[in-house]
């Protein structure tokens, strides 16, 4: 019963593995993405109270295994008790952007492909401080995560390799 916990910088590749683990072990997934940010602009974050209650419905529905991605920490802490995996994204940062930048639209996050782009400029620069950002979708806050989890984890330094198994 396979319940894995992906995270990593934004562009890291963490929906398009769990799009792949989801299909290949028929697994429920979540998108923290969907679930983090109340529905006005600009964007406020949900109260991680509000959150939390969505993970554990989620979890709870899905008691056969489940993939849960996104770059949150604080939301990812509240599913690890419960992780029997853990994966770290922890690819190049330019490799993200071009990531970013050749993503095909995500219904899910934006009513059209157009406003999907008008976010782009802002995306890639949120993604070039993630070394040296100090919040819970830093590079400090994901190492630190990692680094602490006493279950199966898992490092990916490349979206065309995986390596680093623990």
């Amino acid at each position: 019963m396979d319940k894995i916990l992906i995270f990593g910088n934004s562009g890291s590749g963490k929906s398009t593995l769990a799009r792949e683990l989801c299909s290949s072990k028929g697994k429920a997934h979540l998108d923290l993405d969907t679930l983090a940010w109340q529905p006005v602009s600009p964007p406020v974050r949900l109260p991680v109270a509000a959150s939390a209650k969505i993970i554990e419905c989620f979890i709870n529905r899905n008691p056969g295994g489940w993939v849960i991605e996104g770059c949150y920490t604080d939301l990812l802490e509240i599913a690890s008790t419960r992780a029997t995996e853990i994966i770290f994204m922890n690819v190049a940062v330019e490799t993200c952007v071009a990531n970013a930048r050749n993503r095909p639209w995500e219904p899910h996050k934006y009513e059209s492909r157009q406003a999907q782009d008008a976010n782009l400029d802002m995306l890639i620069d949120w993604i070039g401080k993630y070394e040296t950002r100090d919040d819970t979708f830093s590079l400090s806050a994901h190492e630190n995560f990692y680094q602490t989890f006493a279950g199966k984890k898992k490092m990916i330094l490349s979206n065309d390799t995986r390596v680093s198994s623990h």
